[in-house]
Formats: structure tokens, C-alpha cells, sequence
């Protein structure tokens, strides 16, 4: 059994690194998107590094949580783990969807998409933003402008019965909302992953060991 990581907006495969995880690990590299490319295209494309032909589990993370929601409807895993994420549009905030239909963000400058340190560090809740900073110093400005955009007019309505959120109760950019089995992180923040990594770790584990039984 793999677990294949697909890390958040503007992040990368260290905001893994604090996991301590009981089964092989595989972080997925962003790829660059083509010129107009969907979230449903752009996940299947990224999903050609994962191994159908053995069982296998996901995590996403933020906008990654997306991604492999995507993903999961495309080839099945055991297990899909979203952190700090949403299953479906109406799990994302009103305001994000509310923005994506005013179509602004094509019309933004990318440099605008970087934003100042310290509201970066309010919004994702860190208690120590010194990896945070140094993710959004090598982040790819037009990466980030697709996936805002994507996101802001995400279209997924189905809900899976193999996945499961773990959301943190003071997440001030995806709050802890709809239907899809969840288990909360109590005062956990967007970048708990990193914070709270043990308990997630623990958390994922036990959901894994669940897979085996049904292999």
C-alpha cells in the first residue's frame, strides 16, 4: 500500500515532512498547466505518476484536496484523506465561488498573487512561519493564479464514499462545512498539517489500517 500526497496552493511536498506515516510515502510534483486547462484535465494529467495496479490511498491538502477529489473519481482508491480542504464546491466558502463567477481574476496582474508575509501567516493560522514564507518565496506566480481561479469555479457536486476530511476548527480559508465524514482538529488552523502533524499522523494511520481489512 502507497499514499500519494498532493500538497495545497502555492505549497509544496514540505509541508509533508512533519508526517510520520506507517506505509510508503509518494509526494506528487506539481506539474505546469496548459494554457486553459481544466482541474479535471490538469488532475488526470498529474494522476499518471500514481501505480493503478496496486492499492493505493490519497491525501490532499488545501487546494490539493481538490485535486484529489478529482483524481479519486478518476481511478479509485482505497482511501481519499482531505486536510484543511473541501469534497465539494458547496464545502468552499460562499465568497470563493462568489468571486469566481464576477470572472475578475483573469484581469488580475499575477505579481498580486503574492501575497504580503504577514497576512500569509494570519490567514493560514502558523506558529511558525518560517517554512510558510520560504514555500511562497519559490512558489509559481502563474501556478497560483490557475489554481485560484480553478478553485474559485470549481463545479464538483458529487460526494464519494471513500473519503474522509480532517479540518480544523479555527481554519480561517476552508472552515470546517458540509455533509462528507469528517474528523475535526480541535483549534487546528490551515497550515495544521505542519502544526498539528502527529495528530493527523495518527489519524491517517488508523484510516489506512482500515483499507487492509477490505483488500
Amino acid at each position: 500500500m502507497k499514499i500519494y500526497g498532493i500538497s495545497g496552493l502555492g505549497a509544496d511536498k514540505r509541508v509533508f515532512d512533519a508526517l510520520t506515516l506507517d506505509v510508503e510515502f509518494v509526494p506528487i510534483d506539481w506539474i505546469t498547466p496548459k494554457k486553459k486547462e481544466s482541474i479535471k484535465k490538469y488532475s488526470k494529467r498529474l494522476s499518471a505518476i500514481i501505480d493503478v495496479e496496486n492499492d493505493f490511498c490519497l491525501i490532499g491538502v488545501s487546494f490539493g484536496g481538490l485535486i484529489a477529489t478529482e483524481i479519486n473519481q478518476i481511478l479509485r482508491p482505497k482511501k481519499t484523506i482531505l486536510i484543511s480542504s473541501a469534497h465539494t464546491k458547496y464545502e468552499l466558502p460562499a465568497i470563493f465561488r462568489w468571486f469566481g463567477k464576477t470572472k475578475l481574476i483573469r484581469f488580475i496582474p499575477t505579481f498580486l498573487f503574492d501575497p504580503p508575509r504577514f497576512i500569509a501567516t494570519y490567514l493560514f493560522g502558523v506558529k511558525d512561519g518560517q517554512l510558510l514564507r520560504a514555500i511562497l518565496d519559490d512558489t509559481d506566480l502563474d501556478f497560483t493564479k490557475w489554481a485560484i481561479n480553478e478553485l474559485t469555479n470549481w463545479k464538483n457536486t458529487i460526494q464519494a464514499n471513500n473519503i474522509l476530511k480532517i479540518n480544523g476548527t479555527k481554519d480561517k480559508l476552508i472552515p470546517p462545512k458540509g455533509t462528507t465524514k469528517m474528523v475535526l482538529i480541535d483549534d487546528g488552523a490551515h497550515f495544521m498539517i505542519v502544526d498539528r502533524a502527529n495528530e493527523i499522523s495518527k489519524i491517517i494511520n488508523e484510516e489506512v489500517k482500515k483499507c487492509y481489512s477490505t483488500i
